[in-house]
């Protein structure tokens, strides 16, 4: 849901300048999968190593295998953070971000 509703709303991210991008300790063939399963076109990134995952703190367990955690990180056009989203509501995430977005826009 929540990717999907990435998604539906990618016209409003691409008016504001912003790229979603994905990142999951899934294959890259898991994400291809994915991707064409959900009709998701914007870009997924694999780290099977889980490196990027843990260096944004962004990693957890379950059940014995190491995950990405559902975090979301709003990144300013210098390269830092402005904003870290965890434990999201999916339906309503995508909203939020758009509305905090248009927020850091303004100042």
């Amino acid at each position: 849901m929540e990717a999907r509703n990435f998604q539906r709303d990618l016209a409003q991210y691409d008016k504001t300048g912003a790229v979603i991008l994905g990142v999951s300790v899934d294959s890259p063939d898991s994400h291809k999968e994915f991707c064409s399963k959900e009709g998701l076109t914007f870009k997924l990134l694999a780290d099977p190593g889980g490196k990027v995952s843990a260096q944004y703190g962004s990693t957890m367990q379950y059940q014995g295998t190491t995950m990405a955690a559902r975090n979301t990180f709003l990144i300013n056009p210098e390269g830092k953070i402005a904003k870290v989203y965890t434990g999201v509501k999916p339906a309503e995430h995508s909203e939020q971000v758009l509305k905090d977005l248009a927020e850091l826009k303004k100042s």
